[in-house]
């Protein structure tokens, strides 16, 4: 509840968001934020909630010339959840849609901690480490997540759902646990996957690394093989209900998941009835693992092969691209490679998380776990059965399964990061929990300490003592530092100030036609249809080839073409209207040649670069310049009827005949 008020009063002093008009309001949920949101309001205006989802699973009221099924594309189902409970539960009676919709959002947040402040406690046994759980979740908030920029993002919703999921099935795996406590375990889990799998598009690869951390704890025996296997139902059951539900989703059938949980489950149905510890039996674990890796690639293979699917293939290309493994000149391809998000972490990122000391003490934890895993796993090849019962004394952390999932888990995530930022978002936030567990557990220090063979100290009382000393120290020290900060934070009014933006909304509200579509950057786009519903081009989403399509066609206002190539472009999506953003136009990025000018032109092939030398080989100036100077043959074309500091704004004239 603290953390979910402390996001709601952060959000408030950020964009003075009480003391806003409506479109001022709307105008801070930015690119695809913008789209979700508007699908929100379209549904709180439906005259019933059947009407509603049919008019979204039916859309022809967004992009020009195209209808879609929105629910399925966007993953709406937030969205039809959130209008449910506010006209049910009478909401609209006290308070403002937009303030229902990410009250949601900030109290899933609030849960989000909960579940890591959980996942923490169970492994440790002591609340000590849910608090610093916490506590660096909520420092490192920049690098954890991205709830203060955009608040609506598929991403915001379905994790909390994960870390649900996550907390549930590390207690499932304890070996300690009781039945009443492991069938409540259960259920949370079954639960938790299915709603995960609604809420993001994207879930079902974070489940696939999970289900992959799950069969190596399988394939080494730290785990009982029945637990693993209930969980590979849940995946199986999930899908199927997924697909079901959400329109017969192709992309469920064909994800790798599903692949590599039917091959685990034919590989345990070809296995041989050998007894432990054999040579034989250490010859089929090899087998087994060589036989669900070609399995699970075969059975992908078939399953595209027959189900007809529309995959992102483009995120394929990306990553050879990414990979070094392909070169292009595709404005697309370029233009995710030039994304923040899709690049490799910056410096700064492990900076910040090297000054609130996370980084440093998660590398301790995590190098301990791994050389205790490893410990195991040898001394399981050698035909060593594990305890039934872990005492402290033992010093041996790398024999409880929960806690070699989580190691495996975090190793996974944390390669994926490496590779791209954007990925940060799912791995940081368990370096919190498992750097937090590691410092308040005796088990790990005692680990450390037998390795070291401590003799002069009891080294049992010596680990509890800094299981205790240690996380304390840490907590002072970080309340020391940055609570001031975050104190800070909540003090300052910062002021959300865009009058442009605010002046062209009103302006098209005002002036321009209902059955006007207006064409231009996808990011403006997204807030135009929200803040005044009218009909667009193009869309900020990128899972659609049709949509990346457009996007790069519209872009073309920015390259080096002429008039009348840009007429066509246009036309053939029937835009009336074209927008241009100074921004765009005369950009200047701080990344040499990832402007989306220099992208363009790299892309139509109007410049090639020789030894850092550019050579310029288009004959036309650049379109968003030129029609600015209303000359012909721009003004044959295009008329313009509204400007201001930020935006230009073009009327795309009926002409009969074009003239060479």
């Amino acid at each position: 509840m603290m953390y979910a008020l402390y996001l709601s009063a952060y959000h408030e002093r950020k964009f003075w968001f009480s003391n806003r008009q409506e479109l001022e309001r709307e105008i801070t949920f930015q690119g695809d934020s913008a789209i979700y949101y508007s699908y929100y309001k379209d549904m709180l205006k439906a005259p019933s909630f059947e009407r509603g989802v049919y008019e979204l699973t039916h859309n022809n009221k967004t992009v020009s010339l195209k209808t879609i099924n929105a629910v399925q594309q966007m993953s709406l189902y937030p969205e039809l959840i959130a209008s449910v409970l506010y006209q049910a539960t009478g909401s609209n009676e006290i308070i403002e849609p937009v303030y229902f919709y990410i009250g949601i959002v900030f109290g899933l947040q609030g849960i989000y901690v909960t579940a890591l402040f959980v996942t923490s406690w169970l492994m440790s046994g002591t609340w000590l480490a849910g608090m610093l759980t916490v506590a660096w979740f909520i420092i490192n908030r920049v690098d954890t997540t991205r709830i203060e920029y955009s608040i609506p993002l598929r991403e915001n919703w379905a994790l909390p759902y994960f870390a649900c999921q996550v907390a549930a099935l590390t207690g499932y795996l304890k070996s300690n646990l009781n039945s009443y406590g492991e069938r409540f375990c259960y259920l949370l889990m079954s639960a938790s996957t299915y709603t995960f799998m609604m809420m993001w598009e994207y879930s079902h690869y974070l489940l696939f690394l999970q289900a992959i951390s799950l069969f190596l704890l399988d394939s080494f025996s730290l785990e009982q093989s029945e637990k693993v296997h209930e969980v590979y139902k849940i995946y199986i059951f999930s899908l199927f209900l997924g697909y079901l539900l959400q329109f017969e989703n192709s992309a469920l059938l064909v994800s790798p998941l599903l692949s590599f949980v039917i091959a685990l489950m034919l590989a345990k149905c070809l296995q041989l009835n050998v007894k432990k510890g054999t040579f034989v039996a250490k010859i089929m674990k090899v087998i087994n693992f060589y036989l669900v890796c070609t399995l699970t690639v075969t059975l992908n293979i078939i399953m595209k092969m027959f189900v007809p699917h529309k995959e992102n293939g483009h995120m394929l290309k990306f990553l050879e691209v990414k990979f070094g493994l392909n070169m292009t000149k595709n404005f697309t391809m370029n233009w995710l490679l030039c994304q923040e998000s899709l690049q490799a972490p910056s410096q700064e990122f492990f900076l910040r998380l090297t000054q609130s000391s996370l980084l440093p003490f998660y590398i301790l934890v995590l190098i301990t776990c791994f050389l205790s895993m490893i410990q195991v796993i040898f001394r399981r090849i050698n035909g060593k059965s594990l305890k039934e019962t872990i005492t402290l004394e033992d010093g041996q952390i790398g024999e409880r399964p929960e806690i070699i999932y989580h190691v495996i888990h975090t190793i996974l995530l944390g390669s994926l990061a490496m590779i791209i930022e954007g990925l940060k978002y799912l791995w940081t936030p368990y370096v919190c929990m498992l750097a937090a567990f590691g410092v308040c557990s005796p088990e790990l220090w005692m680990t450390l300490f037998k390795w070291l063979r401590l003799r002069t100290v009891h080294p049992v009382l010596l680990a509890l003592i800094l299981s205790m000393a240690v996380p304390t120290i840490i907590g002072l020290s970080l309340w020391k530092e940055f609570f001031p900060r975050l104190m800070t934070e909540l003090m300052e009014l910062q002021e959300f100030y865009d009058p442009d933006t605010v002046e062209l909304m009103t302006w098209i509200k005002r002036q321009a036609p209902v059955a006007a579509v207006f064409a231009g950057s996808p990011q403006l786009m997204g807030v135009i249809k929200l803040c005044t519903g009218w009909m667009v081009t193009s869309l900020p989403l990128y899972n659609d080839d049709d949509l990346l399509k457009r996007n790069e066609d519209i872009y073309q206002i920015y390259s080096k073409r002429s008039a009348e190539d840009i007429y066509k472009i246009l036309t053939s999506y029937k835009a009336n209207y074209l927008i241009v953003e100074d921004a765009i136009c005369n950009e200047v990025g701080t990344v040499r040649g990832c402007r989306v000018k220099d992208l363009l032109d790299i892309a139509n092939g109007h410049v090639v670069c020789e030894e850092g030398d550019k050579i310029t080989y288009s004959k036309h100036g650049r379109f968003c310049h030129e029609v600015k100077i209303n000359y012909s043959p721009y003004v044959n074309y295009f008329t313009r009827v509204y400007w201001n500091r930020s935006y230009f704004v073009y009327k795309i004239n009926t002409v009969i005949s074009f003239q060479s």
